[in-house]
């Protein structure tokens, strides 16, 4: 049925504007500075922004014949897709739950354990992705510690058609369709793709499949009107919903049962807003901003009496102005403020009758002074005033000094933080099928236990107990120090140093043991933590129709605490072979876990949408990464410690048919790397084949690569 709708929709669109003319593409590569919002909540020059900002633009997408938002993420100078509750993106040494993800400005909610899962995003409708690095709390407040990712999508209303079908190895399927046209003054787009797969094992005598069979059904619409040369209304909607089989193997009299069962995922945004520029000086934008995510993970456990039923809920809603001021040539002001309301319900916080709930008002400034045509500084604030934790100022300031027209210095000091989140104050979960652990949030923790001790169900409480107390906010001091050095005309060299100072970083402890032996964890702020490296990028046209570009980014971490521990002697670690402990020295320690100190990625790319033949190469290395600690000093430092690195390469081509046909095949993961046990999203070499169309028109000879 879902194929059928789909087709449908396919046929119908196609019929409906076939004689519609289509302009010429636009998105042509040309010599030129492009103008990104991430950075700045405003309209600048990427070559006038002093913070760092890389830029993935919409041929580059369509090119590598990539699916999801973290298969185009993990080609970057500097990210790494993490696989632990869905693909998170670990940011300059920092984790998932630290970077911002927005969709066309606005924030997506609904993680899971921290991170938001990337793969509920499809790149089919993106026009391109702004990256910026660095703490960036000073205009988006929480979770933009280490930084934003803004996926922004193809809203112009520029008239166009067109349908893409993609398979793959493991009977992966993608279709989708993507329309937009103009009547009079209202610009209609409309984009849908279903996703799906039957799963994969890397383990062949395993019954359980490694990564499980779903489907994932996406479409989002805008509307936007242009009510005058003046004021401006947009509106747009998305939905998403994910079906995955939901399976455990249970031990039952010595043999292996499979239960089944199902995980249901729900998103729903809807974004208005209305801009009204009131004179060549001053815009006003008012934007509303509604978002709700739902989860339910059902499962009939072989031998239980009970089935496994999880739910949970959250809802986000706010309302924000944002008023841009020119004050002359030199100076630029952003005002702005809202007030945001966030519910969550859930069977593992109390229950789905009881409804968390969360205000926060804010107000954020920003200044832009160009002292000269060589130097420029930006400096901003942000206030949050949050009822359940206390309030947070976030300033940064951000220098860009040009001592000649093909160099440019930058340098940023920002402060970042990441406000506790629903799971860490209220989540009330006890397991029973597995040691019969719980896990109490920070407000809960207390009076959990002193009922607990009331039934005579607690045997030790231990001094971690006796921290508890209300969380504070995990804040971030980041520095980062870069150069820009442009050889000649399209050969460019970027250069950039980073450290990252954070402080109250909530970790989980044991602070109770039960009297049948169950563990009990709560949240503390109790840990800081220090990261910090180099990032060195190069691209360069060296021909007409060949881009080549290139990255690397050698990293530091560690964990304050540990490294007092390192100097004062107190750490030992114990021989693989002997067993034989002894004194461990700071070179031994690695950091923090699933963090590599070496990454790098080369792009070569031939050809361009306009093209008969183009062809890309695509290459991923990453040293290896500390995963679990089997010595029992807490930190790593063994050589079986380690995930060993990889090398993945990615290729793809494409053959333009005619006007309206274009093809298109691949192999990602050519050599086909595959780690089980800490990469299992990785299902080894993928081959595809890809089918675009496109509805021309009379004068468009482009051709769309979905």
């Amino acid at each position: 049925m879902r194929f059928f709708s789909l087709f449908i929709i396919l046929c119908c669109g196609f019929s409906a504007l076939a004689q519609t003319p289509l302009p010429k593409d636009s998105l042509n590569p040309v010599d030129m500075d492009e103008v990104v919002v991430t950075a700045t909540r405003s309209e600048r020059l990427l070559g006038n922004t002093a913070v760092p900002v890389t830029l993935i633009r919409q041929q580059m997408i369509r090119q590598s014949g990539s699916l999801r938002l973290n298969d185009i993420l993990g080609e970057q100078t500097g990210l790494f897709i993490t696989q632990g509750f869905g693909r998170g993106v670990q940011m300059q040494g920092l984790s998932p739950d630290y970077t911002l993800i927005l969709l066309d400005g606005e924030p997506l909610i609904g993680r899971m354990g921290g991170v938001l899962d990337l793969t509920r995003l499809t790149v089919g409708n993106i026009r391109k992705i702004e990256i910026v690095k660095g703490p960036s709390s000073s205009l988006y407040g929480s979770e933009a510690l280490a930084g934003v990712i803004n996926i922004i999508t193809d809203g112009s209303g520029q008239r166009k058609l067109t349908a893409d079908a993609r398979y793959g190895r493991f009977n992966s399927t993608d279709l989708s369709v993507d329309g937009a046209t103009r009547l009079g003054r209202v610009r209609l787009t409309g984009f849908v793709n279903y996703n799906s797969t039957q799963g994969y094992s890397l383990l062949p005598n395993s019954i359980q499949k490694t990564v499980e069979p779903y489907w994932r059904l996406t479409g989002q619409q805008s509307i936007a009107y242009d009510i005058s040369d003046r004021t401006h209304f947009k509106a747009s909607f998305r939905q998403h919903h994910e079906d995955i089989v939901n399976s455990i193997v249970v031990q039952n009299l010595g043999s292996q049962l499979l239960s089944k069962g199902k995980e249901l995922n729900n998103d729903y945004n809807i974004t208005p807003s209305l801009s009204h520029r009131f004179s060549d000086r001053i815009k006003t934008t008012l934007r509303g901003y509604g978002s709700e995510f739902s989860s339910r993970q059902l499962l009939d456990v072989a031998g239980a009496a009970n089935s496994y039923n999880d739910r949970f809920r959250q809802r986000f809603i706010r309302i924000e102005d944002q008023t841009d001021i020119n004050l002359g040539e030199a100076f630029s002001l952003n005002i702005g403020g809202g007030h945001i309301l966030e519910t969550v319900r859930s069977n593992r916080y109390d229950s789905l009758e009881t409804e968390r709930r969360n205000t926060i008002d804010y107000a954020f400034l920003q200044q832009e002074w160009r002292a000269t045509d060589r130097f420029i500084i930006t400096g901003g604030v942000r206030y949050d005033r949050n009822a359940t934790y206390a309030s947070v100022w976030s300033p940064k300031l951000a220098v860009q000094f040009r001592p000649k027209s093909n160099l440019r210095l930058n340098a940023s000091v920002g402060r970042g933080f990441k406000a506790p989140d629903f799971r860490q104050l209220y989540l009330n979960f006890t397991n029973i099928a597995a040691g019969s652990y719980s896990v109490f949030g920070s407000l809960v923790a207390g009076e959990e236990i002193r009922r607990l001790q009331a039934d005579g169900q607690i045997d030790q409480v231990l001094p971690a107990f006796g921290l508890l107390q209300d969380l504070k906010p995990e804040t971030s001091t980041g520095l980062n120090v870069g150069l820009q050095y442009d050889l000649k005309p399209g050969w460019q060299a970027k250069l950039n140093i980073f450290r990252n100072d954070i402080e109250n970083l909530i970790l989980t402890d044991i602070i109770a043991y039960k009297k049948n032996g169950g563990q009990i964890f709560s949240y503390l702020n109790v840990a800081e933590a220090f990261t910090q490296g180099v990032e060195v990028e190069m691209t360069a046209k060296s021909f007409k129709k060949l881009d080549v570009s290139g990255g690397y980014q050698f990293l530091i971490t560690a964990d304050k605490s540990v490294l007092e521990e390192i100097r004062g002697g107190r750490v030992f670690k114990r021989d693989v072979s002997t067993g034989i402990s002894s004194q461990l020295d700071r070179s031994a320690y690695a950091g923090l876990p699933g963090r590599s100190k070496h990454m790098a990625n080369l792009k070569v790319f031939y050809g361009s949408e306009s093209d008969r033949w183009t062809a890309n190469l695509r290459v991923i290395w990453r040293s290896r990464w500390g995963t679990s600690d089997l010595d029992g000093n807490g930190l790593i430092n063994r050589d079986d410690e380690f995930a060993r690195g990889y090398l993945q390469v990615n290729l793809a081509g494409g053959f333009r048919v005619n006007r309206m046909l274009h093809l298109m095949a691949g192999i990602d993961n050519l050599f086909n790397y595959s780690d089980p046990y800490n990469l299992p999203g990785q299902p080894g070499i993928n081959p595809f084949l890809r089918l675009s169309l496109k509805n021309p028109g009379k004068k468009d000879n482009q051709l769309s690569i979905k």
